[in-house]
């Protein structure tokens, strides 16, 4: 790819912070992940639809990403452009029982935000380290809440640079999906519709998720949370455990000793390492119990051996 030419047309475009060949393990909280061919981080919504519009100039493959809280990027990287939503797109407003956030706002700092204004229906993102654009796209949820139970429309963007608003029934959420995940287009913008709740009950609610994450999850190494879907009837890090897995190493990559539906990076851990153990663990719950383990995890990039 001529670099020369790629510079130029983000110039022309509008689009300021542009990096080639840009590590994706410095964006991604697994700390892992090769290059990304082009990497943009825009300062609008202006910005956005040029690194848009100089990907179909160029004829190069985008994919956008947030704070990369449940991406695995392999070792060769990412051809093409990725677009970061970051902090630069991150202002929230609220009013009355509506909260509004950009896409790259930190899902936990919107929930909290909300809390603080007394508002309820998001408590359950404050255990979500995502983006509110990735926790959209993904319908993110935990603690018996997800994002359909509160999203009123979201902002969205195709590759020519079109702006649609989406109702609650367009993206046709399900578990752990949005019709954004077939039909790629960019979160630019969502709006939550929330109720009245008291600040102290549910301050008190999610200080006590928060203490318990912190007692059985392994947050002192990057990892993407939880990397299995949990099987009706059962929970992933269980079938895990009960088949020994627990604590197994590759490279330096492990499942967690601590909780076995974690993949801990131990210092240097490659996505390949990863990728193994997570094969290993399917391939071992498929034999001894005959479930079929689903991944939570997003999958981008090429192996080292692709590049």
């Amino acid at each position: 790819m001529n670099s020369e030419r790629v510079l130029a047309a983000l110039e022309r475009f509008g689009v300021q912070d542009v990096r080639l060949n840009e590590p994706m393990s410095r964006h991604t909280t697994w700390r892992i992940g090769g290059p990304a061919d082009i990497f943009v981080c825009p300062k609008s919504v202006s910005e956005v639809r040029g690194a848009l519009l100089a990907a179909r100039e160029l004829e190069v493959s985008w994919t956008v990403i947030g704070r990369g809280s449940n991406l695995l990027v392999q070792d060769g990287g990412i051809r093409g452009m990725v677009i970061k939503m970051g902090d630069n797109l991150a202002k929230v407003d609220v009013d009355g029982e509506t909260l509004t956030a950009e896409a790259g706002r930190s899902f936990v700092s919107a929930a909290n935000l909300a809390i603080r204004h007394g508002l309820s229906g998001l408590e359950f993102a404050t255990g979500i380290p995502g983006s509110v654009g990735g926790a959209v796209m993904m319908n993110a949820g935990a603690h018996g809440g997800e994002v359909k139970d509160v999203l009123l429309y979201a902002d969205v963007m195709d590759d020519e640079g079109r702006m649609e608003r989406l109702s609650n029934a367009d993206l046709r959420f399900a578990y752990r999906y949005s019709v954004l995940k077939d039909h790629p287009r960019l979160v630019l913008k969502a709006a939550f519709g929330l109720r009245p709740g008291d600040v102290e009950a549910m301050t008190r609610t999610v200080r006590g998720w928060s203490q318990r994450r912190s007692q059985t999850q392994p947050l002192s190494w990057p990892n993407c949370g939880s990397v299995f879907r949990n099987p009706p009837g059962t929970h992933a890090g269980f079938l895990i455990e009960s088949a020994g897995l627990k604590g197994l190493r590759r490279g330096n990559a492990q499942i967690s000793e601590k909780h076995a539906n974690f993949i801990v990076n131990l210092g240097s851990a490659k996505a390949e390492d990863v990728l193994w153990l997570m094969r290993h663990v399917q391939e071992t719950i498929q034999e001894k119990y005959g479930i079929h383990l689903e991944t939570e995890v997003r999958l981008m990039g090429e192996p080292a051996s692709g590049r």
